[in-house]
């Protein structure tokens, strides 16, 4: 039998994200809330990343995640900041549908390296394309922060597919039983769930598996969102080439009211013709400190689980590797790894799910990247 414990540390390596050699990077922030004050800039910090100057809608909010964070400078406008020569790279926390203006107000002060867009890069396809050319065009490396690629039983899956343990994959499970908080820029669009929390799980099949050939998407309203909406409890099913499928099932209702006990968690589970590994995302019960689960079983390793540990979570630690590979693209001259052209195929698939509700059939994504 084999030994499994070089696998093991093998897995847990995986988790760990690619450092750049230079940290020195200075950081300029748009936006204070909670994705930047308690997401981005501690891991920044924990990783010994450069956050330098930062901006919001007020001063004082800025001002005041500045100080709890050790933030060296404050602007009263993001725009003003954009100007100060120091700044390498630009933190966008703002909702996407804000980003495209953003990106082309980077794109005119040459000093500035790169760019990380919040996840989805946009609201709609044409915008995300615009972001891409205009950055191109300017010699911005831009990166998309879709975290949970960064979700360590994530990255531990994805080595263990690549790597051959799991053999082809047959069936791919993610079930959701969770209450995100909507943002108010959502209430706005016709558009909720999917763009709202089911684009992470959207992202993550592309990263486990690629781009699927169709997909087909079901939904009803939330009875706990008391504003118009459609899609509020989504169930999305991608469909592969090799007759892998992969779905979601993304309940937000969850937990019907009070008086009844919570039972709230995120379960995935990956099925191939030599293994099997499943496991669960740690984020609802944040602000616990509650590390994402791994265990697989395989032929190579035959009659056990075998099960890496980590002391890392999603919430906020995944938020170094997603500027990490911003970082390595400026400092190699490369392809940041969650590209805003990668995104787009993000956003296609988005939209696929989009267009699967309101046609009530499959949807091709050839015939939404067309």
């Amino acid at each position: 039998m084999n030994d499994p414990s070089g696998f093991i540390k093998k897995l847990e390596d995986a988790t760990l994200p690619q450092l750049p050699q230079n940290r020195d990077y200075k950081i300029g922030c748009i936006g204070a809330g909670f994705i930047m004050r308690d997401c981005h800039l501690v891991a920044y910090n924990n990783a010994g990343f450069k956050p330098y100057a930062i901006a919001s809608r007020t001063r004082e909010k800025a001002e005041e995640t500045a100080q709890a964070r050790g933030v060296e400078k404050v602007y009263d406008t993001w725009q003003e900041m954009l100007r100060d020569q120091q700044i390498d790279i630009v933190d966008i926390a703002y909702p996407p549908h804000l980003q495209l203006e953003i990106v082309k107000e980077v794109c005119k002060h040459p000093h500035i390296k790169g760019i990380l867009c919040q996840k989805p890069i946009a609201m709609s396809m044409e915008d995300a394309k615009e972001i891409v050319r205009l950055c191109k065009q300017a010699g911005k490396k831009v990166a998309v922060n879709s975290n949970m690629r960064y979700d360590q039983s994530m990255r531990a899956l994805k080595y263990s597919i690549d790597s051959g343990y799991l053999g082809d994959i047959v069936l791919a499970t993610v079930e959701m039983r969770a209450i995100p908080h909507w943002q108010e820029f959502l209430k706005a669009y016709d558009k909720l769930e999917i763009f709202g929390m089911g684009v992470h799980h959207i992202d993550i099949f592309r990263y486990l598996f690629g781009d699927p050939e169709k997909i087909t998407c079901v939904c009803r309203t939330d009875p706990r969102s008391n504003f118009p909406h459609r899609d509020g409890i989504t169930q999305y099913t991608f469909q592969y080439d090799s007759g892998l499928m992969a779905t979601s099932l993304d309940d937000v209702w969850a937990w019907p009211n009070e008086g009844c006990e919570k039972d709230i968690y995120i379960k995935w589970r990956v099925e191939g013709t030599e293994g099997m590994a499943t496991g669960t995302i740690g984020w609802p019960l944040y602000p616990e400190r509650s590390p994402s689960t791994f265990k697989i079983t395989c032929r190579q390793f035959p009659d056990q689980w075998l099960e890496p540990k980590w002391d890392t979570v999603w919430f906020p630690d995944a938020f170094v590797g997603t500027m990490a590979g911003l970082m390595n693209a400026i400092e190699t001259n490369g392809k940041p790894d969650i590209s805003a052209e990668d995104n787009i195929k993000t956003i296609a698939c988005v939209e696929a799910c989009y267009q699967s509700i309101n046609a009530e059939k499959a949807i091709y994504l050839k015939n939404v990247l067309e």
